[in-house]
């Protein structure tokens, strides 16, 4: 056997081994566990996970926040708070795994998450090659759905995005093959139960909450097999919801027309695979001011994670700035986990003094600078804000 036959036989080996892995996943994917009743549940366990670089900085006011919403629940027992140390890339560089084994121990303790940003390693960055944490936990703890509203009233703008969490590019991101040193290859990866099932809870959101639009986003006439597959599933499905309208975009197209104005606030459901959908919430974001004012929901039948939606700006860290990181992105996250867990009025109250105070009013700017407020002080305006009896009509005026 030449060079070239056994760099061959390697790869077909490895990629055997993707196969199997993922036919395992499929088999687990078909034992269709059951929704989690959190009403039947005492007390809820919500870890809390400050990450990396910033993240710690702005989780910790958004629990501050949080606590104070549910200063009543937590004292019935209904609500318990377990702070999660060591999801940190120091120490997940010690151990050469995106989850210490004694981490996702605790993690699976809780039933909710709120996590902020993770650090995750890419090529010629101080950080050994391991995988991305928020991957990791996606597959870990089957969190399927990745859920990023973006709300702009003024502007017409009010988009849910349903982004699949556990395909796509990513499942097997850390997982290609160097054959030789002139060729590289990464794998992409469609099931008929991880389409259907994103679809479906796009389809069904629509439906219960009297949305007449769902939107498939793909790149179906280019990836015939994999992007194929999640179109032909969106068709399938579609014929399930007669009362709603759906259609279908490539993602080039897509990304363009969300920047233009007569078309965007057509857009109401999006559902879209991995990849695309980490990267059209992104550009959605920026109509909402940001990706730091973004929220973001991973949800699976068992467990669910709400997180920013921007990364762990190390640099700010470096230059002792992490005070004042902005919070709203996990303020954000933190509205989708009070609605996921049924405290819905909670919830809009926190929304509204959110938009009160990062939209409307602005008596705090949060810059990231000393110029600019401390996320403390931001969290104490909006907890302020929340405890106003004029709230609601105050909302109303500036919509």
């Amino acid at each position: 056997m030449n060079i070239m036959e056994e760099k061959i036989e390697e790869a077909k080996k490895h990629f055997g081994e993707l196969i199997v892995e993922q036919l395992e996943r499929i088999e687990r994917m078909k034992e269709n566990a059951e929704w989690i009743d959190y009403d039947a549940l005492k007390p809820i366990r919500i870890g809390i996970i400050g990450g990396d670089g910033i993240g710690p900085a702005i989780t910790k006011e958004s629990q501050r926040v949080l606590e104070f919403l549910l200063k009543d629940e937590v004292e019935r027992g209904k609500i318990e708070f377990n702070v999660i140390e060591n999801l940190t890339i120091e120490n997940r560089a010690k151990v050469m795994k995106a989850i210490p084994d004694d981490v996702l121990e605790e993690i699976k303790k809780c039933h909710i998450l709120l996590k902020g940003p993770t650090t995750t390693p890419k090529k010629g960055d101080q950080w050994p090659n391991i995988e991305s944490a928020n991957v990791a936990m996606r597959r870990e703890l089957d969190l399927f759905a990745n859920v990023r509203p973006v709300k702009v009233p003024k502007e017409g703008i009010d988009w849910i995005f349903f982004r699949e969490n556990t395909e796509g590019a990513y499942v097997l991101g850390s997982k290609g093959v160097n054959i030789g040193d002139d060729l590289a290859m990464d794998f992409r990866v469609m099931t008929t139960q991880g389409c259907d099932r994103i679809i479906r809870l796009a389809f069904d959101y629509a439906k219960k909450n009297n949305i007449n639009k769902v939107t498939v986003v793909t790149k179906a006439n280019i990836l015939k097999t994999t992007d194929g597959k999640f179109l032909g599933t969106a068709e399938s499905i579609a014929k399930e919801y007669p009362e709603v309208e759906w259609d279908d975009w490539f993602i080039d197209i897509m990304a363009a027309k969300l920047v233009d104005p007569k078309r965007r606030t057509q857009f109401r459901v999006v559902v879209l695979p991995n990849l695309y959908g980490d990267i059209i919430t992104d550009e959605a974001a920026e109509f909402q001011g940001g990706v730091g004012t973004a929220g973001s929901a991973n949800i699976g039948k068992q467990y669910a994670m709400f997180e920013a939606i921007h990364g762990s700006a190390p640099r700010m860290v470096d230059e002792g700035r992490d005070k004042y990181a902005d919070p709203s992105s996990i303020m954000r996250a933190t509205i989708m986990l009070l609605k996921h867990i049924g405290f819905m009025d909670k919830a809009e109250k926190l929304e509204m003094a959110l938009d009160i105070c990062g939209q409307h009013e602005k008596r705090l700017v949060i810059t990231g600078r000393s110029d600019g407020a401390t996320g403390a002080e931001f969290a104490d305006y909006v907890m302020e804000t929340i405890r106003d009896p004029e709230l609601k009509s105050k909302r109303q005026t500036y919509n």
